[in-house]
């Protein structure tokens, strides 16, 4: 029951954060609620799919379909995102103001809520066919249904209530900042994710990896609660080769740079 549970809270709050984030971001858009829970509906379905077509995936490519197939949805949750942060960088002061006038429209067009959308599927995607194929593992080894889908359970709970209590969190900033803030986080969420996929791209061979820079997991475990929600939102790896480091400080550069340009170009507020 604990192992699972373990696995179920890791993965759910992954999902979690990248979705709370989200929803923090797009405060006072309309039609948000629909666009993420779309994603989240989206992703558990594909989640499904992919758990049920698991031994293919990981049998393509000579072996390595599976460390592809990650490395894919990440890279494309990484472009959905920084396509998000350029636009809301762009579009700040816009908002800012429609958070002010409840039930107003944006007046310099519609947040393409689509990218965020589809960030959200394929972040429940991924996590949620970690799960399954996890779990699959854990009961053929022969441990009982029951305490399985007990500690799932918990994990399930847990992580959706550190996910939910973030979310208020982010709730009490002001307006003003929300922005700002939230824009950061995702550039960090992005840029980890940008290492996590170059990490996959060396297990399949790829790209040469390399010795580990540093390892830190005296002082802060990846594995542990702490270690994978600072994974998640900064993207701290405990053990990083210096293509984890570079794909993440690309992707920081680049995204960053892409913000900059972008509030040079925000429209005036109406």
């Amino acid at each position: 029951m604990f192992s699972s549970a373990i696995i179920v809270f890791r993965e759910v709050l992954e999902a979690a954060l990248v979705i709370t984030i989200v929803l923090a971001a797009t405060q006072g858009v309309l039609k948000r609620h629909l666009w993420i829970s779309g994603g989240v509906l989206g992703g558990l379905a594909g989640a499904v799919l992919i758990a049920n077509i698991a031994e293919q995936i990981s049998m393509a490519f000579e072996g390595r379909g599976q460390e592809l197939f990650n490395a894919a949805v990440l890279f494309t949750a990484v472009a959905m995102l920084a396509w998000h942060n350029m636009w809301m960088s762009r579009h700040a002061k816009t908002l800012v103001a429609h958070l002010k006038r409840v039930g107003s429209s944006v007046s310099s067009g519609e947040l393409p809520m689509y990218f965020l959308s589809t960030a959200v599927g394929l972040a429940v995607l991924r996590e949620g066919s970690e799960v399954v194929l996890f779990m699959h593992g854990i009961a053929a080894g022969g441990s009982d249904s029951g305490s399985l889908l007990t500690g799932g359970m918990l994990g399930l709970a847990a992580g959706c209530a550190l996910g939910a209590l973030l979310y208020f969190g982010l709730l009490r900033i002001p307006p003003g900042q929300l922005f700002r803030i939230t824009g950061w986080l995702i550039l960090f969420l992005a840029a980890g994710m940008a290492a996590s996929a170059a990490g996959y791209l060396m297990q399949a061979g790829v790209i040469a990896g390399g010795k580990p820079l540093w390892n830190s997991s005296g002082l802060l475990s990846q594995h542990s609660v702490a270690g994978q929600m600072l994974h998640v939102l900064i993207g701290y790896q405990d053990r990083p080769t210096a293509v984890h480091l570079s794909f993440y400080l690309a992707t920081l550069l680049l995204i960053g740079t892409g913000m900059q340009l972008s509030k040079k170009k925000q429209p005036a507020q109406a």
